[in-house]
């Protein structure tokens, strides 16, 4: 079976700049690919182009095996979207615009189970200008998923969503890939990424930096140990037989897997010297993992 989303060697250009540069990624049905990257990085317009608002330069795109820009209405209706641009006209409410559109599929969902699902009935008459920013996110979202799509394209779905809001889009996020849909997401927050992706695909300056999974992109195993009270690493670095560095006063990272035995032995090294493991890690967090590949990259370009 063909990939949901399946983008070959694309290229974008605006004049002399290459927002999108060769850039090789798909999406699988039943599968949550987070796409991330700094601003400029190319997320949007890669985005825009898997959607057919804007054309390839040069390479690929299909969605569902389809040209978005050549067989773009089917496209549009096998597809959801949530874009940072675009919204409601101001005087409709929730479940106006809803209605409205739900006219527009052959098989759509229904409005008021949208407007429960997405947590919308308290203001499911409020007009668009009077929506808190969250209310409006959530709406966009329910317009996403009105004509049942078989993949969705979420740019940045949980901006100016408050907690409660998140959870809900977290549960709606994991129940279409547990039916099968195909869900591509860009976002800064990468929380949210380490909770709901399958796979991971960082984008830096129009093109791929790193892709994979969590566990991929987190790379070595190590030790990361938050403790209670100061300690000399060069010691701890002879204890466990491992490079050691310290991350601030009371965090240690050790170059090493974490095992029963040597957890045994640390615990009673820093329990001669009073001092106890407050947190253990054993893996770098997505962000200490991006922010060093993007750094990397950055240096690596100025020299």
């Amino acid at each position: 079976m063909s990939h949901a989303l399946d983008v070959v060697n694309l290229r974008v250009r605006f004049g002399t700049l290459d927002a999108v540069d060769d850039v090789t990624l798909h999406c699988d049905y039943g599968e949550v690919v987070a796409l991330l990257g700094p601003n400029g990085a190319g997320k949007t317009t890669l985005v825009e182009t898997l959607l057919g608002f804007r054309s390839p330069t040069s390479g690929t795109v299909r969605v569902h095996g389809l040209d978005p820009t050549r067989d773009h209405h089917e496209v549009t209706v096998r597809t959801g979207a949530l874009l940072q641009r675009g919204g409601v006209w101001f005087p409709m409410s929730p479940r106006d615009v809803l209605r409205l559109t739900a006219s527009y599929y052959d098989a759509p969902r229904q409005p008021d189970e949208l407007l429960d699902l997405l947590a919308l009935r308290h203001c499911a008459t409020t007009p668009w200008r009077r929506l808190s920013g969250g209310e409006q996110q959530r709406t966009l979202l329910a317009l996403a998923l009105l004509g049942r799509p078989r993949a969705l394209i979420l740019d940045e779905p949980t901006t100016a969503v408050d907690p409660e809001g998140r959870q809900v889009i977290r549960d709606i996020i994991q129940a279409e890939r547990d039916r099968g849909c195909a869900l591509l997401l860009t976002t800064h927050e990468l929380v949210e990424a380490e909770r709901l992706c399958d796979r991971l695909i960082i984008l830096h300056r129009g093109g791929v930096l790193a892709e994979g999974t969590l566990d991929e992109l987190a790379g070595a195993p190590e030790m990361i140990v938050e403790l209670s009270g100061e300690v000399d690493a060069t010691a701890v670095a002879a204890l466990l037989n491992c490079a050691v560095t310290k991350e601030n006063v009371y965090t240690l990272r050790c170059q090493v897997a974490s095992t029963p035995a040597r957890l045994s032995e640390l615990n009673a090294f820093l329990s001669a010297r009073d001092v106890t493991i407050v947190s253990l890690r054993t893996r770098a967090s997505l962000e200490e993992r991006y922010l060093e590949l993007v750094t990397d990259e950055n240096t690596r370009t100025r020299s």
